[in-house]
């Protein structure tokens, strides 16, 4: 592959095949992304398939699909490690040739034998170079190993924690090429980096003790020195690393409960990251605010009320047209034809803030395109009992009306509050549990508005004869 040779900034993500695309790699592909863009630099995807066992062609598809369906674009085509193993192992001979790295024939017991050892005299357990000087050749019995320097120190100059000191003793001479010549990852990590221009790696912290080793190959293989930021972990309400246990943790399980891309994007951005007291973030917004040093140190909790509270914001900011195109699959995955209702936009304008998810608002809608399966038992006891006499009185004034409009209907409402002298509960709230099952609706002179009339009145007898069977 012909490197990229650009004086921009060239960022990458390079996510492992080894399952779905997970709501923390989205954060870190989004930080990423926005990076390269406010500095009108290229943001590239790298496939970490080395990991033969663990990694598949479905998990890559899908960490792919979901990155374009989010709108995370890389602006190259993705590359896959699996097909560079002639890059990296040329790489290694370099290596070799500038005697930076050596053959290493230690079984797997003697090296057990000798981190046992190291810990029984309470030292820290690490491979402590004894074949550096045999000057071994390469066999099926051997790895090749990096000299890393015996003493000094390296700096991770990094952008969230500043600079990040290591000591070299406290780093091993670390494996590059294993015993059947593939390529370990911090070998194939470094080189692709070069390989591809990259100038900033952006990652979550849990890499951290990876980037002094990373450093040294680059020194040994001549390469340029590489911006870093590490990012703070996303973590559950526990303050433990997100999990199952705490939520969701695939992106496409948030697109299937209805959850915005651009509210999970504006979800994921402010953890570890703010601006001011702006909360409401659009992508464009992210690329024209971000800034990659205002990222905090601490670890981000993931919050499901607040990405719920930004999905209705982001639901609310949509045009009709559009909130109708996001919420008809749920609909259909419900077995519901949207346009089945015939008052459809002025029942979809009324309900669309009856939730803060489009499965919560098809949810909610199915009332309106069925007959009602079940009541809330609890609100019939609460605001009905066994009296039936405010449904019936109602139900005579409503078959009256001969003007079905919203206003009309709220005045027959008010007027028969006015002469009963009733609560607005305890008149509205029978009527709406006998149209939605439920205490939940909007008004309840458009709730009435938006059925037929004939069908309002057939559900206000169906709850009478299920409150009075035998009246």
């Amino acid at each position: 592959m012909e490197r990229i040779t650009l004086k921009k900034v060239v960022t990458r993500f390079a996510p492992s095949p080894t399952g779905t695309l997970h709501i923390g790699g989205v954060r870190t592909a989004l930080f990423n992304y926005v990076y390269a863009k406010k500095y009108d630099g290229l943001f590239l995807v790298r496939i970490e398939d080395t990991d033969r066992e663990r990694s598949t062609k479905e998990f890559e598809k899908n960490i792919l699909d979901s990155l374009n369906s989010i709108g995370l674009c890389p602006d190259l085509d993705p590359i896959n490690q699996s097909k560079r193993n002639n890059i990296y192992t040329a790489a290694a001979q370099k290596l070799i040739d500038s005697n930076q790295a050596y053959y290493c024939d230690c079984s797997v017991e003697e090296l057990d034998q000798m981190r046992a050892e190291q810990q029984s005299k309470g030292q820290k357990p690490q491979y402590d170079g004894r074949s550096r000087d045999k000057n071994l050749s390469k066999s099926e019995n051997t790895v090749l190993r990096l000299k890393t320097p015996l003493d000094g120190e390296v700096i991770v100059k990094d952008c969230v924690r500043g600079d990040v000191i290591f000591n070299n003793s406290e780093l091993d001479d670390l494996i590059i090429l294993r015993s059947d010549g593939t390529p370990t990852y911090h070998l194939c990590n470094v080189v692709d980096d070069f390989e591809q221009g990259v100038t900033t790696v952006i990652r979550g912290e849990d890499h951290l003790s990876n980037t002094p080793r990373q450093i040294h190959i680059q020194n040994a293989l001549g390469y340029p020195e590489l911006e870093y930021a590490h990012l703070p972990l996303v973590l559950g309400a526990d303050k433990k690393r997100l999990s199952k246990r705490h939520a969701a943790t695939s992106l496409e399980d948030y697109q299937a409960e209805g959850y915005l891309d651009s509210a999970i994007l504006n979800t994921l951005a402010r953890l570890g990251w703010s601006k001011g007291e702006k909360e409401i973030f659009y992508l464009n917004d992210l690329i024209a605010d971000f800034e990659i040093t205002e990222v905090q140190k601490a670890g981000a909790i993931f919050d499901i009320t607040k990405l719920d509270y930004l999905n209705a914001q982001h639901m609310s900011n949509l045009d009709l047209n559009d909130f109708i195109d996001h919420l008809t699959p749920f609909l259909n995955l419900k077995g519901i034809e949207i346009s089945n209702h015939p008052k459809v936009e002025i029942l979809i304008d009324a309900m669309r803030s009856s939730a803060n998810t489009f499965d919560g608002v098809a949810s909610n809608l199915l009332c309106y395109y069925q007959d009602i399966s079940e009541y809330n038992q609890k609100a019939i006891q609460k605001f009905i009992g066994s009296n039936t006499e405010i449904l019936i009185d109602l139900r005579d004034e409503l078959a009256n009306l001969e003007s079905w409009t919203e206003e009309s209907l709220d005045e027959i409402l008010v007027q028969y509050r006015n002469k009963k002298e009733l609560s607005v509960p305890n008149v509205n709230q029978p009527i709406r549990i006998a149209l939605t099952g439920s205490t939940n609706s909007p008004s309840l002179g458009m709730t009435l508005f938006l059925f037929e009339k004939y069908e309002a009145l057939k559900r206000i007898d169906n709850l009478i004869k299920f409150v009075q069977p035998d009246s």
